[in-house]
């Protein structure tokens, strides 16, 4: 049976038809291409990022393992090398001087403070100027860092029987201004030199009664806890020595 389909209808289905079969192109292919691999671009993101937070993670970790180690060493060796210097016993007394004004000063006045000393005499006539200006120089680098804490300089004579107030006070204005000299009996003055184990022997009087002093030539360093950390001897430059200190002050464990 032959049925008659208006044109105008037929053409309607037609393109209907068309349509629904047409494959995507185009824009609408690539939109297609895109959403149809999307699920596996993300999984592999997300195995990436997965592996570099694992391995940020562990490394984080075995770096952090690391500076703890090495935390524990350096402190270990500073509390070895503290009971190294007790057992030493440099500095470990007191003392009971005057000052180059007059006022009696002790080992405590000086807790809390990095202290450099020399012990001398104020009639030495080359070694213990070389040496003073040596420790001026030393104090006077250190201050111009503001990050580290001012140093204290001591000169403690050995000469206690011409070296009175008077006269430390006279000697230590040619040397850095926060310069202390301390005097005292010359059996305060022994005390205090024998507990650095300072060597100090007068020699012959000449027919002026003048005479020289032979003693050891050291700078001490002394922490702040009032325990003997260095010394340094004539072959050490100034530049040296401020190093050496500044490693000392920014490497120190208090007690």
């Amino acid at each position: 049976m032959y049925i008659s389909i208006p044109l105008h209808l037929h053409r309607t289905l037609c393109l209907h038809r068309t349509a629904q079969y047409r494959y995507p192109s185009g824009p609408e292919r690539v939109l297609t291409r895109s959403l149809s691999r999307t699920p596996d671009s993300s999984r592999a993101a997300l195995k990436l990022r997965t592996r570099l937070g694992v391995t940020l993670l562990v490394g984080g970790g075995l770096l952090g393992a690391w500076w703890w180690v090495e935390r524990e060493k350096q402190q270990r060796r500073r509390r070895q090398r503290v009971e190294q210097l007790r057992t030493v016993a440099l500095g470990q007394g007191t003392f009971s001087l005057l000052d180059h004004t007059g006022h009696r000063r002790t080992k405590q006045d000086f807790l809390g403070r990095w202290v450099l000393l020399y012990f001398g005499f104020t009639h030495c006539p080359d070694i213990c100027p070389e040496e003073l200006d040596t420790l001026s120089a030393v104090v006077s680098a250190l201050d111009r860092d503001p990050a580290l804490p001012r140093l204290q300089p001591l000169f403690i004579t050995v000469d206690p029987e011409r070296d009175d107030v008077a006269a430390l006070a006279r000697y230590v204005r040619d040397f850095h201004p926060r310069l202390v000299g301390l005097t005292g009996t010359p059996e305060e003055v022994q005390h205090a030199g024998r507990d650095f184990r300072v060597y100090a022997s007068a020699g012959p009087k000449d027919e002026d009664g003048d005479y020289m002093v032979d003693h050891s030539v050291l700078l001490y360093l002394v922490s702040p806890d009032g325990l003997f950390l260095d010394y340094y001897n004539r072959t050490k430059s100034p530049e040296q020595i401020a190093d050496s200190i500044r490693n000392h002050i920014r490497n120190h464990v208090p007690l």
